[in-house]
């Protein structure tokens, strides 16, 4: 078999300590939100198919290199610019518009409450035709 390999003498590197888990991360119960660490040690462990070594040991797959999008927050950030978006085209110019998450209803509660008050994150957002869009079909419920 060793005529068909495509990297006979594979550069190997070290591996990362396994991560501790606590007992919150254990309980079920807790909804909590994925990171690179927790994506990462799911696929480190995969072997490649020409050497018995895996894709971290390979160097195929590093943490550093994984990113999480978290559409939970994607979905709450949407829902919270489309309440923003209404009420900003429905009331008069004189009322001040201020959308908050409900305290203790989402894990990323601070950072979305700080991006839906952020007025330019809000009007940079709102260029993005794409994201008008998507907001225009939830606010109006016609097909965007």
């Amino acid at each position: 078999m060793t005529d068909n390999l495509e990297n006979i003498n594979p550069k190997l590197y070290k591996k990362v300590e396994d991560r501790q888990v606590t007992a919150a991360e254990e309980d079920e119960d807790i909804v909590d939100a994925f990171d690179a660490r927790e994506v990462f040690d799911l696929i480190r462990n995969i072997n490649d198919p020409e050497h018995p070594l895996t894709l971290e040991e390979l160097n195929v797959v590093e943490q550093n290199l994984i990113e999480v999008m978290q559409y939970d927050t994607l979905m709450a950030t949407l829902i919270g610019l489309s309440i923003r978006v209404q009420l900003l085209r429905a009331l008069p110019p004189r009322f001040k518009v201020s959308v908050e998450i409900t305290p203790g209803t989402h894990i990323s509660e601070t950072a979305l409450n700080k991006q839906l008050a952020d007025k330019e994150r809000v009007a940079a957002a709102l260029e993005n035709s794409h994201l008008v869009e998507v907001i225009n079909h939830c606010v109006c419920g016609s097909k965007y």
